[in-house]
């Protein structure tokens, strides 16, 4: 274990000095040197660590004003640690999102890491000792923050909130059903809260588009010939690698598909069907760019009813796919947690409602499961992944805290009531903002 010295902030360090009597004055009250960045060290077997005193891009990791700073490096996961100099004896701890599967670890802040700060709360985020989708590394590094902020720190927190994004959202899920007495409070956003139904949309996106463009598929994917069986599907549907699309009647068809297998009918699908399919991933258009990642056995379609409209009898085109889509079985779930869905402390969730990398379906998903009022959601007007606004995280967290601290449920969006998500305004509430694709409430 490798724990370095916390720092002041310089600011701070600077009133004080003045407010000694006989002190030096304010031109002998240097800021502390800025951290030198180090080369990462080595970590977890085929893992390197970087500096958690710096970002990536060499920016040093400095305290905030009136705030105290520790970092270090435990069991191969770098940690930073922030606590105000009036803490309220609350302590958030961070849970980030996918990194993709390269070797290097790091270690960043959290979206609201001056919220915190100003409100008297301290926070803490792990890098985690691996990268890749990891979730059960992300669990037991973001858990053993607890025991890193009681000794670096020698301070108890009296109640922990637990927040992360994307990955970190299933992160958050899985630890507080796994640690149910550690925390108090869960904030996941864009959160992955339907497990490995994330990766069985991830095969239906694929899948229906090559029922419905009539072109072979194979599953696994092989990657000698992915490339020439997706040459064979996006014309068909009227795709276009970088542009937006223009789409065939079948791929209007897939549309539909796509659009209730990722939450329903809702405002703004269009233009979030067109960004993400202009959108690129490994030189093809995201919505296919997962497909090659996914593993034999671990996805599932075998009872999976596709339809590409809401009508009471299914047109033939629905009747056709549903003949002719490749299926495939489920044979294991080790490597991504399930979540029961049955949390025993308040969760408020944010979502974006055209995010189509972590679908809006994700946030029903879990929905279904807690059946709970203790589940709060809220959707958001965007179409991109994670493209929260400040107000909307403050807004969220702050509401949470309440719920937490004074027993008030805050109010949320019914995203299990077809109708309701498919009504025009529906998002408005706790949108901030007007984003593309979306027309402004009240309009």
């Amino acid at each position: 274990m490798i724990i370095r010295r916390g720092r002041v902030a310089a600011a701070l360090a600077f009133f004080l000095l003045l407010a000694v009597p006989g002190s030096a004055p304010a031109a002998a009250a240097e800021p502390a040197p800025a951290p030198v960045c180090t080369a990462p060290v080595p970590g977890a077997p085929g893992y390197v660590v970087a500096d958690p005193d710096c970002d990536l891009d060499g920016t040093p990791f400095e305290a905030l004003p009136g705030a105290r700073t520790w970092t270090g490096i435990r069991d191969g996961a770098a940690y930073r640690i922030e606590v105000p100099q009036r803490w309220n004896g609350r302590l958030v701890v961070y849970a980030h999102g996918f990194r993709g599967n390269g070797t290097t670890v790091f270690v960043d802040d959290p979206a609201l890491r001056e919220h915190y700060i100003a409100r008297g709360f301290a926070w803490a985020a792990s890098s985690y000792a691996a990268n890749g989708y990891n979730v059960n590394q992300g669990v037991t590094d973001t858990h053993a923050l607890l025991d890193v902020f009681r000794q670096v720190t020698a301070k108890a927190p009296r109640k922990v909130y637990i927040t992360g994004a994307s990955m970190g959202g299933h992160v958050t899920a899985v630890a507080i059903e796994r640690f149910p007495r550690s925390f108090a409070g869960a904030m996941p956003t864009c959160g992955v809260l339907g497990d490995v139904e994330l990766f069985d949309y991830f095969l239906d996106t694929t899948v229906t588009a090559a029922a419905l463009a009539d072109a072979e598929i194979s599953f696994p994917a092989d990657p000698a010939t992915f490339g020439a069986q997706l040459g064979a599907i996006l014309p068909a549907l009227g795709v276009t690698p970088g542009r937006p699309p223009a789409l065939t009647a079948a791929g209007r068809t897939w549309s539909g598909v796509v659009e209730r297998r990722s939450g329903g009918e809702r405002p703004g699908f269009d233009a979030a069907f067109a960004y993400w399919n202009t959108a690129a991933q490994g030189g093809v258009p995201f919505l296919f760019g997962n497909y090659p990642s996914l593993t034999a056995g671990s996805v599932d379609n075998r009872r999976t009813v596709y339809r590409s409209t809401d009508t009471w009898w299914p047109p033939r085109t629905d009747r056709e796919l549903n003949a002719d889509v490749l299926r495939v079985r489920r044979t294991t779930t080790a490597d991504v947690p399930v979540i029961a869905g049955r949390p025993r402390i308040p969760v408020l969730s944010l979502h974006g409602l055209g995010d189509l990398f972590v679908p809006f379906s994700m946030e029903q998903e879990y929905a279904k499961r807690a059946g709970s009022r203790l589940f709060v959601s809220r959707a958001i007007r965007d179409v991109s992944h994670c493209g929260f606004t400040q107000p909307e995280l403050k807004q969220g967290f702050d509401d949470l805290v309440r719920w937490v601290e004074n027993g008030h449920r805050p109010a949320g969006d019914a995203i299990l009531n077809r109708r309701a998500v498919a009504a025009p305004d529906f998002g408005c509430r706790f949108t901030v903002g007007v984003r593309g694709g979306y027309a402004p409430c009240g309009d």
